[in-house]
């Protein structure tokens, strides 16, 4: 079976919609996004369509409506889109993609104190070393 394409920036809109409520109709989709982003519920539409032909979405009929559901966890594709970014423009390199992100957005305390977390627990995964 043929790789799934990775999704556009546009469909990751849609995809975490979908992956926040479990499923959702096109209205739904719609009304989730129409406050951050124009779109108008056609498009949403043809998108949910386009993205089912690439293997995203899947639907089943309720009544007179499509339910769509996201065929992949988020966290998977995330990972998948993640490693695909840290390998093509950071060159595998971690510290290069972290120092980057920081760069671009400055963290909260909150997100500083998970950051330490996480070293933390990578650390001990290591085995200190």
């Amino acid at each position: 079976m043929a790789e799934r394409p990775e999704p556009t920036d546009r469909e990751l809109l849609l995809l975490k919609v979908l992956w926040e409520r479990g499923e959702a109709t096109v209205r739904e989709v719609w009304e989730a996004l129409r406050e951050e982003v124009p779109i108008v519920q056609n498009t949403v539409q043809a998108f949910l369509r386009l993205m089912e032909d690439k293997g995203l979405v899947t639907h089943r009929t309720e009544g007179r409506s499509f339910v769509y559901r996201a065929t992949t966890p988020g966290d998977k594709t995330k990972k998948n889109l993640l490693s695909g970014l840290l390998d093509s423009v950071f060159d595998g390199s971690l510290d290069q993609l972290v120092a980057s992100a920081l760069a671009a957005k400055k963290p909260s305390a909150d997100e500083l104190t998970r950051l330490r977390a996480l070293l933390a627990e990578a650390e001990r995964k290591r085995g200190g070393a």
